[in-house]
């Protein structure tokens, strides 16, 4: 069957609550041109969608000319807790979320369920945009990302059964070189949570649609590097956008690699401990 296979912690026929989406339009006229789609945003792990931190409060301009919805993912923010973090799930609340269509953006953990909820209901989605998806196995045929997919099962296995949500909070920040975040009592459930979550790079996600559908053809897709900042394929106002057939957008930079968190706990304790990068940002 093609779509994403899961092995979800969702037991069959169980009922979960809704998730929780922060929505933020500041449009003057909400029935305007080219106000049709909205844009639901999904966050990483220690995170939640209004965080200034490392969720996507930087979005907020966009909502001068798109309905942004922000997402919180569950056991993050004010969505409902759960035992077990886990990108089908996710999949599955960014299906509801899309509604009758939207633009999808997901970063790191989030990018895994938004790719996955794309594969689902490629109807759905107007445009992807994926932030440092973490998902290594639909490309572990190439020896690279299967050098990167054994490493990064192997620092899941090696976390420290007794790692506190201030520890791993504080690891998986000084491991890549940031400052560790006040451990509030959101930021403490969210290291809870992404400790237990499901590893997304071993997500099952089958990339060949089902029957005629498709996923959205370029420029909708995109893969970008770094935190989630700006997202420029998204109509709206950030200066930097470039129009197609703009000179400029011909220039070709070197991609700037700002330091940004790893997908999954096991990617920082991994280069805590002996300095080796893990893939899966």
């Amino acid at each position: 069957m093609s779509g994403a296979s899961s092995r979800s912690s969702r037991s069959p026929g169980e009922s979960r609550l809704p998730v929780h989406a922060t929505v933020w339009d500041d449009r003057p006229n909400s029935g305007g041109s080219g106000s049709r789609w909205p844009v639901v945003l999904v966050h990483g792990i220690l995170t939640w969608g209004t965080d200034p931190r490392y969720g996507f409060a930087a979005q907020r301009p966009l909502a001068a000319r798109r309905r942004l919805l922000l997402m919180d993912r569950r056991g993050y923010g004010r969505s409902p807790d759960i035992a077990r973090s886990d990108w089908a799930v996710d999949a599955e609340d960014i299906v509801e979320l899309l509604g009758t269509g939207a633009h999808l953006v997901g970063h790191a953990y989030g990018g895994v369920g938004a790719l996955a909820a794309a594969v689902r209901r490629p109807d759905l989605v107007r445009s992807l945009t994926l932030i440092q998806p973490g998902a290594l196995r639909p490309a572990a045929r190439h020896p690279v990302v299967a050098e990167a997919l054994a490493r990064a099962r192997a620092a899941t296995a090696a976390l420290p059964p007794d790692l506190t949500p201030a520890g791993f909070l504080r690891g998986a920040t000084e491991s890549v070189g940031m400052e560790t975040p006040e451990a509030t009592p959101e930021r403490l459930r969210a290291a809870a949570t992404t400790m237990a979550e499901l590893p997304c790079w071993d997500a099952e996600i089958d990339l060949r649609p089902a029957g005629p559908r498709r996923l959205p053809p370029a420029p909708g897709l995109r893969r970008l590097g770094g935190r989630p900042r700006a997202v420029p394929h998204v109509r709206g106002p950030p200066a930097h956008r470039l129009r197609r057939g703009d000179r400029r957008s011909d220039r070709r930079r070197p991609p700037r690699r700002p330091r940004s968190l790893p997908a999954h706990p096991a990617a920082g304790a991994r280069q805590r401990r002996d300095g080796t990068p893990v893939g899966g940002g």
